[in-house]
C-alpha cells in the first residue's frame, strides 16, 4: 500500500508527532459507511469511527443530504440576539432525550468550548445566587476535558498542561482518577471495588471548606486517558457528595453520549443526572462541528433576572447553533430513532468485551478495558521508549492491515460504530492480533 504524493509540509498537525508523520504520511481523501479510501485508492476499514464521533457510520445518505438542502438554504445566520430555527429545533430534540429536568440547551463549537461553557455557567450560577465565593473548581486525574484554557486546568492529563502549567487557571483542584489500590486488570466493565474513591472529594471539601467550590466535572467514562470505567456505585457517590455541598455537578459526555454507551446519555446508563452535562462529536455524527451545553432548568433559571431587555449570560460565539450545523444534528437525531441506533450500539456491547478480552493472554498486552463500546488495550513499553511501541502498532495496522485504530501511548483505543457488522469487527480485531504478533 501506497499513499498518493500529498505536500504535508505547510500542516502543523494536531496532537501528531508531526516529523514522524511527514516521513511517511497517512492521508484520507474520502470515505463512506465504515471504510475509508486514501489517495492512492486504498480502503481502510475505520475501527475508531472517526474520533470517537461518526457513529452511524461516514457520509450516511441523510445527513449529507440534509446538509447540502440547508447550505443551500440558509448557510449562516446572525446567532446574537436573533437566531434560526433549526437551531431551536435541535435544542427541542437534544432536550427531549436528554436525562428528566435538564431542560435548556447552549450551543457551541467543539467539546473544548462546551467545557469552558460549562465552568462559566457554574461560576455564573453561583454567583448570580449570592454565592460568589464559590470560585473552586474540581477535576481529575488522567481527566480529558479538552484544550482550552479551563478544560486544561481541570484535565487531568500531565503532557496536555506541563508546558502551559504557569498559566492555568487558579483555584483548581483534582480527584484522584478510578485505577485505585483496589483496582483489578483486565476487569470487564466496571470495577466492583472502587466506589470509595469518591471520597476523595469529601477531602478536598475538607481542605477548602465545600461552601467554596463551584462544581466538580468528571467524564463517566474517561477516553482519552485509555478507557477508564467507573467502578460501581461511583458516580452515585460523587451525586451525592456535592448534593451534600451544594457543588455542581458536570459530566463531561463530548465522548460518551449519543449511543457509545447504548443510550442517549451516559447520565442514563448510570442512572445518575448532573446538574449540566457537556457534548459534542455525536451530535451531528462528526459531520459538522458542534458542540453543546445541556443544564438542568435550576442552573437556566438562576441567570434570568434583571431587566428583561439586560443580556443575562455574556458569552457566545459566532457560529453558537449554526444552521448548517444544526441540519446535521437533527438527521443524525433522526437516524438514531429510526434505525434503532442505540439498541444496536447496546447489542454489540457483549461482542465487542469478549474480542477484547480475547487479547488477555497476549505476551505484550497488561490489561483490557471496556464499556459500552469503549475499549483499551495496554501494551508493555518499550524500554527506554515509552509511546513506542504503541506507535508501532498503529503504523503497521494501517499499512500492512488496512486498518485504523488509536493508539495513545502504548494503550490501543477501539470506538466501533454503533452500527457495526459483528464479522467486520471480528476480521478487525484479527488484523490487530497479526500486528501484535509481529511486533518485537
Amino acid at each position: 500500500m501506497s499513499t498518493a504524493a500529498t505536500n504535508t509540509k505547510a500542516m502543523w498537525m494536531p496532537f501528531t508527532a508531526n516529523r514522524d508523520f511527514k516521513k511517511k504520511p497517512r492521508v484520507i481523501s474520502g470515505a463512506s459507511g465504515h471504510h475509508y479510501t486514501t489517495t492512492d485508492g486504498t480502503k481502510l476499514y475505520d475501527m475508531f469511527s472517526g474520533l470517537w464521533t461518526s457513529g452511524v457510520g461516514h457520509c450516511h445518505p441523510k445527513i449529507v443530504e440534509a446538509v447540502q438542502q440547508q447550505v443551500a438554504t440558509l448557510d449562516l445566520s446572525m446567532g446574537f440576539q436573533i437566531s434560526n430555527d433549526k437551531a431551536f429545533a435541535l435544542a427541542d430534540r437534544i432536550t427531549a432525550s436528554a436525562p428528566d429536568g435538564i431542560e435548556y440547551c447552549f450551543f457551541t463549537n467543539s467539546g473544548s468550548e462546551a467545557v469552558d461553557t460549562a465552568l462559566k455557567m457554574a461560576l455564573g450560577y453561583h454567583r448570580a445566587r449570592g454565592e460568589g465565593n464559590r470560585t473552586r473548581l474540581i477535576g481529575r486525574e488522567r481527566g480529558y476535558h479538552g484544550v482550552n484554557f479551563g478544560g486544561m486546568s481541570v484535565g487531568g492529563m500531565a503532557p496536555n498542561r506541563k508546558i502551559f502549567s504557569a498559566n492555568l487557571i487558579p483555584g483548581v483542584d483534582h480527584m484522584q482518577h478510578t485505577m485505585g489500590p483496589d483496582y483489578v486488570p483486565f476487569t470487564r466493565g466496571q470495577p466492583e471495588h472502587g466506589a470509595n474513591l469518591a471520597d476523595d472529594l469529601e477531602r478536598i471539601a475538607a481542605l477548602h471548606d465545600g461552601g467554596n467550590i463551584a462544581a466538580v466535572i468528571v467524564e463517566p467514562v474517561s477516553g482519552s486517558s485509555g478507557i477508564l470505567p467507573p467502578p460501581v456505585g461511583y458516580l452515585q457517590r460523587l451525586r451525592d457528595i456535592c448534593d451534600r455541598h451544594g457543588i455542581l455537578l458536570i459530566f463531561d459526555e463530548v465522548i460518551t453520549a449519543f449511543g457509545r454507551l447504548g443510550e442517549p446519555f451516559a447520565a442514563q446508563r448510570f442512572g445518575v443526572t448532573p446538574d449540566i452535562i457537556t457534548t459534542a462529536k455525536g451530535l451531528t455524527n462528526g459531520v459538522i462541528p458542534m458542540g453543546a451545553v445541556l443544564v438542568r432548568d435550576s442552573v437556566h433559571d438562576a441567570f434570568m433576572q434583571g431587566p428583561d431587555q439586560m443580556i443575562e449570560f455574556f458569552h457566545g460565539y459566532t457560529y453558537s447553533g449554526h444552521p448548517v450545523a444544526a441540519a446535521a444534528g437533527l438527521a443524525a437525531m433522526d437516524i438514531y430513532d429510526d434505525e434503532g441506533i442505540f439498541e444496536q450500539s447496546r447489542s454489540l456491547e457483549g461482542t465487542f468485551a469478549d474480542i477484547l478480552h480475547s487479547f488477555a493472554d497476549h505476551r505484550l498486552v497488561t490489561d483490557v478495558r471496556n464499556f459500552g463500546l469503549m475499549g483499551g488495550i495496554d501494551l508493555a513499553p518499550r524500554d527506554g521508549a515509552p509511546g513506542a511501541r504503541g506507535m508501532e502498532a498503529h503504523k503497521k495496522c494501517f499499512w500492512d492491515e488496512q486498518l485504523v485504530v488509536r493508539n495513545g501511548g502504548d494503550i490501543l483505543q477501539f470506538s466501533p460504530f454503533l452500527n457495526s457488522n459483528v464479522d467486520e469487527m471480528q476480521q478487525s480485531f484479527e488484523k490487530v492480533r497479526r500486528v501484535l504478533d509481529s511486533i518485537e
